[in-house]
């Protein structure tokens, strides 16, 4: 077996499990630390000894290189392959299958832990026909966000990428930041060349009702918006703990989004569950339609769709009002038409 294929197929089922940042990052380094050697050169420098004083190979990852070698399927991989062959979800598996894209997702360009490339094998790797890069927009200083230049720059890395696929198509996108005023926090000649944006509340997520209502109406009304994401902001689990979801009045806000034609998203992550049922059946109500979402950081984290699917079917979700179960054509007639 292939030593780097092995290496970065235990990071995704790690990541899919949501192990820790060190644990996955231990496997990718070992990967790039090896990638540009012959399995002669690497068999030698096993031998030899030299292998483990290269930096960023320990002992699991030694471990893994040399039954790797040796042509067998490592032992740590076979377990995670098992693990990882029972569904994350209990429900939605046949809405799940329905799923051709995913609009939301990061790379390591802002938050993510994984190169756009390596993002793109997955999204591949689990039958995706499309994914949306959709990295943080400047005002999100924690999370690296995008300039304008650097996502000028990055517009071309996805061109040059498109080009090598002929079964798959990554979407220029944003994570872009409601800002207090409800404005959008990129301009709005850089958001015209997407194909894609989320917009979404990063800040001051304590603010009152009649605040926070106004702020998301006033982006779902900015005709560069397509969805609306993790419209709560809430945390119910994880390292980052727990957070209460935002307060404002959500038939208004779904109201609005129905009537601009924005979707509103369900996040697949186990952590945000946003929006709570109680919402999402509001938003049915409302004529809304929907993103089902991975928001991943790392590749593992695409499959994450398995809960968002559950969540849809559970909810009474229609799957025709799921945007990402429409073909890439018609997901971008859609997108652009306001613009």
């Amino acid at each position: 077996m292939d030593a780097v294929e092995a290496l970065n197929e235990i990071a995704f089922w790690l990541e899919r499990e949501l192990a820790p940042l060190f644990k996955v990052q231990a496997f990718r380094k070992a990967a790039g630390t090896i990638r540009d050697l012959t399995p002669d050169e690497l068999a030698e420098r096993i031998k030899d000894g030299r292998l483990k004083s290269m930096k960023g190979i320990g002992g699991r990852t030694f471990e893994v290189i040399s039954q790797a070698i040796d042509d067998q399927v490592p032992d740590y991989l076979e377990n995670l392959r098992q693990r990882g062959a029972k569904p994350l979800a209990r429900g939605g598996s046949e809405l799940h299958a329905a799923l051709r894209g995913d609009l939301h997702s990061h790379s390591d360009w802002s938050d993510g832990w994984s190169p756009i490339e390596l993002m793109v094998d997955a999204a591949r790797l689990l039958g995706r026909d499309y994914l949306a890069l959709t990295d943080h927009s400047p005002n999100l200083t924690i999370a690296h966000g995008l300039t304008a230049e650097r996502l000028e720059t990055q517009l071309g890395v996805v061109a040059e990428l498109n080009d090598s696929y002929d079964d798959f198509r990554l979407l220029t996108g944003i994570e872009v930041d409601i800002l207090e005023n409800g404005d959008l926090d990129q301009t709005p000649e850089m958001l015209d060349r997407l194909d894609i944006v989320v917009a979404s509340v990063h800040s001051k997520l304590r603010s009152d009702a009649p605040a926070m209502t106004q702020r998301m109406l006033a982006a779902i009304r900015d005709p560069h918006t397509n969805v609306l994401g993790h419209c709560t902001g809430r945390l119910v689990e994880g390292s980052r703990g727990t957070r209460p979801p935002s307060e404002f009045d959500a038939k208004r806000v779904f109201a609005a989004c129905a009537e601009h034609d924005v979707a509103v998203e369900i996040n697949s992550r186990p952590e945000r569950q946003d929006p709570p049922d109680d919402l999402i059946q509001l938003a049915v109500d409302a004529g809304c339609l929907f993103s089902i979402d991975s928001d991943a950081h790392a590749p593992g984290q695409l499959d994450f769709l398995q809960y968002g699917a559950e969540r849809a079917v559970a909810n009474g979700v229609a799957p025709e009002r799921i945007i990402t179960t429409w073909p890439v054509e018609r997901l971008l007639e859609w997108s652009l038409a306001a613009r």
